[in-house]
């Protein structure tokens, strides 16, 4: 895998576009972008824009991930003429933009449902069905259905030829084939070269489709110290899995907060306490690329309902300089880059391992000590 070199040194935000403002607009959201330009962050991730399924929603707005149309954009959030404009104010900035694709499944009253309804896996009666039970809101695709797979690549690559965009994070990625995302990538790659995320820790995903995974485990391992039930031995314990035989040319994602963290299991300031600066750090010092999800940077201090309106509250605060200088820090010390860019982890052993967290990482002169 060759990663576009725009991504070396980048941080990333999830953009939760509904939550964002108060009329969650694509010409409303381009009002904040000055500020996430000054946080120095280099890669939008928009949450799916198209239009939500009605049979079978949840909540007032239903979920984001309940698709009815592929190719066309939810109305709430503006047209596709303002989501181009919106991309191109983007790069014109010097950021890039990365869509939400949603692979495994559709709304239950998804356009296919009517001309394509072989697209889709069946029950026992020839019903449509939920990938999982807790999922009713949305019905399962058919990936032995060879023609299935080529429309979803044409509308995969609908999104760089109308729009721009620069590549997608993929939903649930483990759960769709991965020859298909292996044939879905080469054929968006003859658009473009693309920088693709795949929500999910299988590694075989990086041959030779995505260029970044998710490590979920020590996202969970940090919340566990933050709350007392572990300590930073821990870590020590995850190193050779999850960095030391992790593939130097890959990217794996870091964080401590995202829509499915926040609106499932609360806030970061929530699950980390007086910790959230400190594991933060460490997202943004670990070998990988950091994420920031909307309205932490306002200090956030409450879930955001995944179904229904939430505004994030957005108000002067602390973290937007703190993240403002790890994201500095990150972009400008090749120590910290990511992949074979960036330095490689050199643990430093301590009087006491329990308690303190020690590592070097060094590249070409630079130098970054993280205790």
């Amino acid at each position: 895998m060759k990663h576009t070199e725009w991504t070396k040194n980048a941080t990333i935000y999830e953009v939760n576009l509904r939550q964002y403002t108060p009329s969650g607009t694509f010409r409303e959201f381009e009002q904040h972008l000055p500020a996430i330009q000054k946080m120095g962050v280099r890669i939008l991730w928009f949450m799916p824009i198209q239009p939500i399924g009605e049979k079978n929603r949840k909540g007032s707005l239903g979920s984001y991930y309940s698709i009815s149309n592929y190719t066309a954009v939810n109305q709430e959030f503006g047209t596709l003429e303002e989501f181009k404009n919106l991309v191109k104010k983007i790069h014109e900035m010097g950021m890039y933009v990365l869509l939400d694709w949603v692979a495994n499944h559709t709304a239950w009253d998804h356009v296919w449902t009517k001309n394509q309804p072989d697209f889709f896996e069946k029950d026992a009666h020839g019903n449509f069905k939920s990938p999982v039970a807790e999922w009713q809101d949305v019905i399962k695709l058919d990936y032995s259905n060879q023609a299935m797979q080529k429309q979803m690549i044409k509308d995969m690559v609908f999104w760089l030829q109308e729009a721009d965009i620069d590549g997608f994070r993929c939903d649930m990625a483990h759960l769709v084939p991965t020859s298909f995302w292996n044939e879905a990538r080469a054929e968006i790659c003859r658009q473009k070269p693309v920088f693709m995320l795949a929500e999910s820790e299988n590694r075989d995903l990086l041959e030779l489709a995505f260029d970044m995974i998710y490590n979920w485990n020590i996202h969970h391992i940090s919340n566990r110290i933050a709350r007392g039930e572990n300590c930073v031995w821990d870590i020590d314990n995850s190193l050779q899995h999850e960095l030391f035989d992790f593939p130097r040319h890959a990217y794996q994602m870091f964080f401590t907060d995202n829509h499915d963290e926040n609106s499932w299991h609360g806030s970061a300031i929530e699950r980390y306490g007086a910790g959230l600066e400190t594991f933060n750090v460490l997202m943004f010092t670990l070998p990988g690329m950091p994420l920031i999800y909307s309205g932490q940077e306002a200090g956030m201090d409450k879930k955001l309902a995944f179904f229904d309106k939430d505004l994030i509250r957005w108000q002067a605060d602390k973290m937007r300089l703190f993240y403002t200088r790890l994201v500095k820090l990150k972009t400008q010390n090749e120590a910290l880059w990511n992949g074979l860019w960036g330095g490689s982890l050199e643990r430093i052993c301590t009087k006491h391992g329990m308690e303190i967290f020690a590592f070097v990482r060094r590249k070409n002169g630079h130098e970054v000590l993280v205790i």
